[in-house]
């Protein structure tokens, strides 16, 4: 979904204190994107990288607006991807369903339909998403969602929440809840002005927290995270880690399996879990999306596909640009010439 720090979070504090007093004090943006790593970079506050998983041309869209103490975004992918990172500081945030359509994982639970997704600022967002989503998230403050709690409740949010990550959900509060984003959303995509009123700020969200509350009051059990869930994910990462670092140098699964301590089936079994895909898949996807990404950073230098693909040990080239156009939904040479152009 996108990339930012702290030091975004405070240049958008800035935005908004100077909007405020032009009795605005909101900030709304609405972008689509053809690449994984661009939808990964364009949501605020965010630290965050996207490794496509799944095969075809990348379509996504987000729609984003910030007010009060809230930040709400939607969220639409095309294709299965990990995301990798963290929230803004200081923050409680939800995702809710709205559509989704193949098996998904988050922080090592099953995902579903009847899911509430849930991570507090600097914990880590571990998500591997199904081939189609269209999400909501909800990033709000994680005293001021405290207190509101306290004020509606009676009692806080976060010792019920904990480290739970995904909540299982049902019934007419989910449903709710579902219609009162989907509603939302449509005025603001229609008329954003609302938002220019603090009054209307000031009840949008207390209205979109009370139903959040109303419907985490029907909270299931959490599914339990499988046994060596995280020992598996550790030798995922660290595969990975040493795929992004030898990048001058082939690296095979032998490699990986050799850096990670595991067999090969050992290496299978981490990788299917964690990611739903062979090693060799996901080698070739990384090594692949390795190749995108200096295409499209090389602006106007000199340089061809086959000097990039090659540093990714790539060597059969007819193969590699097949390889490419299937997994992207356009050739090599098209990526570098359309960067070039712009």
């Amino acid at each position: 979904m996108a990339v930012s720090s702290e030091g975004d979070r405070s240049s958008w504090l800035g935005v908004k204190a100077g909007v405020a007093e032009a009795n605005v004090g909101y900030l709304q943006a609405r972008i689509e994107t053809h690449d994984a790593d661009e939808q990964a970079e364009r949501l605020r506050c965010w630290d965050q990288s996207y490794d496509q998983l799944s095969a075809g041309r990348f379509r996504g869209s987000l729609s984003e607006v910030w007010f009060e103490s809230m930040q709400l975004f939607r969220e639409v992918t095309n294709q299965s991807v990990r995301e990798n990172g963290t929230c803004w500081q200081g923050s409680r945030t939800f995702g809710i369903p709205l559509a989704m359509s193949g098996a998904a994982a988050f922080c090592g639970r099953a995902m579903s339909m009847d899911s509430l997704l849930t991570l507090c600022g600097g914990d880590e967002l571990d998500f591997r998403t199904p081939h189609f989503l269209d999400i909501v998230g909800i990033s709000v403050s994680a005293p001021m969602f405290e207190s509101f709690a306290r004020r509606m409740e009676g009692d806080g949010i976060g010792r019920r929440l904990a480290s739970r990550r995904v909540v299982p959900l049902a019934g007419e509060r989910l449903d709710d809840l579902r219609a009162a984003l989907r509603s939302v959303l449509g005025v603001l995509d229609s008329d954003p002005g609302v938002l220019a009123h603090p009054q209307s700020r000031k009840m949008l969200q207390d209205s979109l927290l009370s139903r959040l509350l109303a419907a985490l009051g029907e909270a299931g059990t959490e599914p339990e995270t499988p046994v060596n869930y995280l020992v598996r994910r550790r030798v995922v990462d660290k595969a990975r880690e040493y795929l992004l670092s030898h990048r001058d140098g082939p690296v095979s699964v032998a490699d990986l399996c050799a850096v990670t301590a595991v067999s090969r089936r050992t290496l299978q079994y981490c990788f299917r879990e964690v990611l739903g895909v062979r090693p060799v898949y996901y080698l070739r996807a990384l090594r692949l999306a390795g190749v995108r990404r200096e295409l499209k950073a090389c602006g106007t230098r000199r340089t061809s596909v086959g000097d990039v693909a090659a540093r990714w040990g790539f060597w059969h080239l007819s193969h590699f640009a097949a390889d490419y156009r299937k997994m992207f939904g356009e050739l090599p040479s098209e990526t570098l010439y359309s960067q070039r152009a712009n």
